[in-house]
């Protein structure tokens, strides 16, 4: 069996990625120093005899025994509400914590994917966003932690992969939502259905005109798998291409849960994207990859399972 390594491994995104790379038959070592990510995002994978966890920081050296063919580097906090509270460990992650798992990577001769962002291209000057496109990102902004990191991470894996001849992959990946969200997550989605649920008032930012695009989380680790198993060396958009306003998925998931739920505005945020929708042409054509999971069928799901949370 082929092992991977999952840095982030207990995250929304890294738990949902341990068990896709489980269903493929490969053996999962999870490392996660739970700083964002949740020991129940993976508990029902406890006496899985292919799977170990590993509490652990990887801005520190990793030290992973025996063979490794694939390591996939999701650890990083990646909610507006998470790198605003933890602007150095966000940075450290993404540069020191890149470093050391490359370096892994390096040591093992294993297959790299790094999970980038759609924040790269920052408030974009061209829309959709192509991977040709550098970019409109603010260094110093608050945002900027995440951004900057991110594209710090991009470089260092090129680097890597020209100079040490290490086999990488790069997801550039765009809004996802779905189960194993956090109830503070402080996004949209989870933001907006919390609300709903408890008839709370719902607070978009601005106007609610600024565009996202929302990809269900199945539809997500498909094509991270797809992408760490293809010969692409360059990022990859992945994400769901269907643009909405915030404003329309605020009142379309008070539709969904009948919600007495009132919207309100608050001031937006430094920086914050006026639009986002990838152009996954290169992931329809490399990979052979587009999302199925309409948006609907996704937030009910997202919805049950928030619900759940709230009874428990």
């Amino acid at each position: 069996m082929e092992t991977a390594v999952v840095t982030g491994g207990a995250g929304f995104l890294g738990s949902h990625l341990c068990d896709k790379l489980l269903n493929e038959g490969l053996k999962v070592i999870c490392i996660d120093n739970l700083i964002t990510g949740n020991v129940n995002n993976i508990a029902h994978l406890a006496g899985n005899e292919n799977f170990k966890f590993i509490k652990h920081d990887v801005t520190n050296y990793i030290f992973i025994p025996g063979k490794v063919n694939y390591i996939l580097h999701f650890a990083s906090p990646a909610s507006p509400v998470d790198y605003l509270q933890l602007p150095i460990q966000t940075l450290k992650v993404g540069s020191l914590g890149s470093h050391k798992a490359l370096g892994l990577a390096k040591e093992k001769k294993a297959r790299f994917l790094l999970a980038s962002t759609s924040e790269v291209y920052g408030d974009p000057d061209i829309h959709p966003q192509r991977e040709d496109y550098w970019g409109n990102v603010n260094p110093i902004g608050p945002r900027g932690v995440y951004d900057e990191a991110k594209r710090f991470a991009e470089a260092l894996t090129m680097a890597y992969q020209r100079y040490h001849n290490v086999e990488t992959r790069i997801a550039r990946i765009f809004n996802t939502f779905g189960t194993r969200m956090r109830v503070q997550d402080g996004r949209a989605i989870p933001n907006f259905i919390m609300q709903a649920l408890q008839n709370e008032p719902i607070t978009v930012y601005g106007d609610g005109s600024q565009t996202r695009s929302f990809c269900y989380i199945t539809d997500q680790v498909d094509g991270l798998f797809k992408l760490l198993m293809s010969d692409e060396n360059e990022p990859v958009n992945i994400g769901n291409p269907e643009e909405i306003s915030v404003l329309e998925i605020a009142k379309e998931i008070i539709m969904l849960t009948k919600s007495k739920s009132k919207i309100v505005f608050e001031e937006l945020p430094v920086n914050d994207p006026k639009v986002r929708q990838p152009d996954i042409t290169k992931a329809i054509n490399k990979l052979g990859w587009k999302p199925i999971v309409k948006r609907e069928e996704g937030l009910k799901d997202t919805i049950e399972y928030f619900k759940n949370l709230i009874l428990k």
